[in-house]
């Protein structure tokens, strides 16, 4: 679960991470009024939506009179903000965030995410700070400090020198204030099940103060359950709406931009499946794990979901049957075309627990647009196949 960045900022404070004063707004009205009590004289109006690059696409402006937070306001709420993060479709601004301006000496960066090799957290940090970390990473890898930590004796001292001298901070008081605010960072990353805490930019001023000047964080949504009032900032409006309804019905479901449709058992098998078609010179247009409990309805969904989106041309259903039964996806395959109009061809591969009696259950119903294939590489082909036809 992402949360915006008005709703990080008050995490931070929480845990005395430095932020510039700010207030949210969902009316032209509202921003202005949060400018007069923020009091000037330079304000900063952000977009809120769930995408970094805002400040590229128009998202985040100056403004020096009340006046201009007006204008800007007016701008900015209610624009479809299309970033590289966004896809082309853009992301429509709902919300916004009036801060205070900052005396910018130097930018940096400062993040914290899990490293799946270390398996521990590790803090990245920069001298790059207000560009994409990912550009930073491709052309100037050197410039990025990684520093692991071990969550069984925490963050220490020796943690936070590294992250300084990588950064060149020789001051003695600078380096304290910013190995403070690296340690706030990780026991916030650790306290609360962040999957990714970000910091772009981070600040010096001319004080010699660090501010976050931007706030990212992604929280396990299966961790949420501890966390109430995490759970709490959820914005579903920023969420994509078939996802959502794919997790009422307990499917995995995440839209891609290709054009077969895939359904399978196992996150394993349906990264598997997605290669094959790849590797067969198609494209998948979904992950989808129906999981191993999987009935006629649960697939009835994954097909109605499946087809909502109108650049699928080819459905490709991949099962091993373990938990769930072959001949239980067979029947739910039947029911879903008599609940939903499946108007493209369906490649279906079922394999192991009673997959004799689900190709008997198939063959017997005798629907056109249903293809049987015997492993996963015929089925692969054939859904790229009717795909290219179609």
């Amino acid at each position: 679960m992402n949360i915006h960045e008005y709703q990080a900022k008050q995490i931070f404070a929480k845990y005395g991470v430095p932020t510039p004063r700010g207030l949210m707004a969902e009316s032209v009205k509202q921003a202005v009024k949060n400018a007069e009590e923020l009091g000037g004289p330079i304000w900063v109006v952000k977009a809120q939506i769930h995408a970094g690059g805002r400040g590229l696409g128009g998202g985040v402006k100056l403004a020096r009179s009340i006046e201009e937070v007006e204008q800007l306001a007016s701008e900015i709420l209610g624009m479809t903000l299309v970033t590289h993060q966004t896809g082309p479709e853009g992301k429509l601004v709902q919300k916004l965030y009036i801060e205070d301006g900052a005396d910018i000496k130097d930018e940096l960066y400062l993040g914290v995410v899990l490293d799946r090799a270390k398996e521990m957290p590790v803090i990245m940090a920069s001298t790059e700070g207000g560009m994409a970390i990912e550009d930073v990473a491709h052309d100037t890898p050197e410039k990025i400090i990684k520093v692991a930590v071990d969550p069984a004796i925490g963050f220490q001292g020796f943690h936070g020198r590294e992250l300084v001298f990588g950064l060149g901070i020789t001051d003695k008081t600078e380096q304290s204030k910013f190995i403070k605010l690296a340690s706030a960072l990780y026991n916030l990353y650790l306290e609360n099940d962040a999957e990714m805490i970000e910091i772009n930019p981070l600040v010096k001023t001319g004080s010699g103060d660090f501010l976050a000047l931007d706030g990212k964080m992604g929280f396990d949504d299966s961790a949420l359950g501890r966390h109430p009032d995490i759970e709490d900032m959820r914005d579903i409006s920023e969420e994509d709406a078939d996802e959502r309804e794919a997790g009422k019905y307990g499917l995995s479901y995440v839209s891609l931009d290709g054009e077969i449709g895939c359904m399978v058992n196992g996150a394993g098998l349906a990264m598997g499946t997605m290669d094959t078609i790849n590797y067969m010179g198609g494209t998948p247009a979904n992950f989808l794990d129906v999981g191993g409990s999987a009935n006629a309805e649960t697939v009835a969904k994954g097909f109605e979901i499946i087809l909502k989106n109108p650049k699928v041309k080819a459905i490709f259903v991949n099962i091993f049957g373990g938990i769930v039964r072959c001949d239980r996806i067979a029947n739910g395959i039947l029911e879903a075309t008599k609940l939903v109009d499946v108007h493209v061809p369906v490649i279906v591969r079922l394999d192991g627990t009673n997959a004799p009696e689900a190709a008997e259950i198939l063959k017997n119903a005798n629907i056109a647009n249903v293809i049987t294939a015997t492993d996963l590489a015929d089925g692969a082909a054939k859904a790229v196949a009717a795909a290219k036809q179609a």
